[in-house]
Formats: structure tokens, C-alpha cells, sequence
């Protein structure tokens, strides 16, 4: 299955499709992060390596392309860095109870 590529905000109905097939269970990259105590601190990293999450989320936000990051770091693939937006995105995703 393929997501289909977003033109901006005028497409948001066909995001939101797309994301409800991917918590369905349609495409599911996260049993790629392990966590181990003895590795890392026990931080999520990327198939057993040492690379953590943390490491592929923060230089996507300091803006290297996916390409860039794969370049840099050899032993990623594509799927992982995937994985890595799909765990943070379930992570942060989790009701704020109102007092």
C-alpha cells in the first residue's frame, strides 16, 4: 500500500484516511524500535543499533532530507526512518484529561 502524496492543507481529508489505515493496522514500521536497558539508557533505538530515535527525529527537525540522513547513516533504511515518525506520533498521541 501507498500513501498518497499531500499538496498542502487543502487535502486534509485524504491525510486523515491515510492515518486511520496506518492505526488499522494497514502499514506498521514501529516493531522496528527496540528498547534495551543495557543500551542507550534503555532510549528506543533502531532495530538493536545504536541509533537512537531521538537521533533520526532530531536531524529531521534541524532539516536534512531523508536522503541525507540515510547518506549519513548507512545501516538506516528508509523503513526506519519511518518508524521513527510513527513511534513519536503514537507516543505524543494520548488523551488530555480537562479538570
Amino acid at each position: 500500500m501507498s500513501l498518497t502524496p499531500h499538496a498542502g492543507a487543502g487535502n486534509h481529508e485524504q491525510m486523515r484516511a491515510d492515518m486511520d489505515v496506518m492505526h488499522e493496522g494497514g502499514i506498521d514500521n514501529t516493531k522496528r524500535i527496540t528498547a534495551n536497558p543495557r543500551q542507550c539508557g534503555g532510549r528506543p533505538c533502531i532495530r538493536g543499533m545504536r541509533i537512537r530515535v531521538t537521533d533520526v527525529l532530531d536531524l529531521l527537525g534541524a532539516g536534512l532530507s531523508q536522503e541525507a540522513i540515510l547518506n549519513e547513516m548507512p545501516d538506516l533504511e528508509a523503513e526506519d526512518i519511518a518508524a521513527c515518525i510513527q513511534f513519536a506520533s503514537r507516543r505524543v498521541d494520548h488523551p488530555v484529561l480537562a479538570e
